[in-house]
């Protein structure tokens, strides 16, 4: 896929992984229009972009008018579309137990059902174009599923299982349009930091937690702007998937290799 003089949309473009994403396309003359809810997120990363037309747009990815009248507002920037990054998330520290049904909702929200409402929204126009594609970033967790993961661990698998899905329907239609799905595996970015805790615990447990998201912070080592590379160029190889960094990689393996037993292998690796 020949990115120059494309246009691209990307969520969650204020920071971490989609900034990174967002670089790594303006570096190939792509247009960009950039979504996020932080608006001085937004700014610092338009501020570093140099050489395509750039439009940034305050985005809440859990109100519904807003995502459908997205793509109104990015044609009136840019007059197409061709690429849409749904890359937008957010995480929550806790057991199932812990969280809360609202909490869980929330994340669901976010991290799975926006990824649905924004590719319903762009569809139409992505298929206007001669060679478009759409990205949806799911996680290493959508691969294994470890505990205090629940919530997190089901919008990943569920944004794996739609993106599959939906590629293989587009392919049979003879449609223009491609489907990548992505599993970083740990990136340095801020969304570990940023979960959410469980509003009902004791003391202990809210230490406890802490304590994990501490622990798998030093988990979290390559650079957001090495995953957007990595990212974008399997784009332009139009990769149906893409597995980043080593971690993933080797998790994966261990998946296909102990199905039911690998988190008991990785869980020894990891200590």
């Amino acid at each position: 896929m020949k990115l120059d003089g494309r246009v691209a949309v990307v969520t969650g473009a204020g920071g971490g992984i989609g900034r990174g994403i967002a670089l790594a396309l303006s570096r190939r003359g792509c247009h960009l229009a950039l979504a996020d809810r932080n608006a001085s997120g937004l700014a610092e990363t338009t501020g570093m972009i140099r050489g395509v037309r750039v439009s940034t747009h305050q985005l809440d990815v859990t109100d519904r008018a807003a995502c459908m009248a997205l793509p109104a507002a990015v044609l009136a920037e840019h007059q197409r579309v061709d690429l849409l990054v749904n890359n937008a998330g957010v995480a929550i520290g806790g057991t199932f137990e812990q969280v809360d049904e609202a909490d869980f909702d929330w994340l669901m929200e976010v991290n799975f059902h926006a990824v649905v409402r924004l590719t319903r929204a762009f569809l139409p126009h992505l298929k206007q174009s001669d060679a478009a594609r759409i990205v949806n970033v799911s996680s290493l967790f959508g691969l294994i599923a470890p505990p205090g993961q629940t919530a997190y661990s089901a919008a990943k698998f569920a944004v794996r299982g739609f993106s599959e899905s939906l590629r293989r329907e587009l392919e049979e239609a003879g449609s223009p349009v491609g489907v990548t799905v992505v599993h970083p595996g740990g990136i340095n970015t801020d969304i570990a930091r940023n979960a959410r805790p469980p509003r009902h615990v004791t003391n202990e447990e809210a230490a406890t937690i802490a304590d994990e998201k501490d622990r798998f912070q030093k988990f979290l080592r390559m650079s957001p702007v090495k995953a957007g590379e990595i990212i974008v160029d399997a784009v332009e190889h139009e990769r149906p998937r893409v597995l980043v960094g080593g971690d993933a990689k080797f998790a994966a393996l261990i998946e296909r290799i102990a199905p039911v037993g690998y988190w008991n292998i990785l869980k020894r690796n990891m200590s």
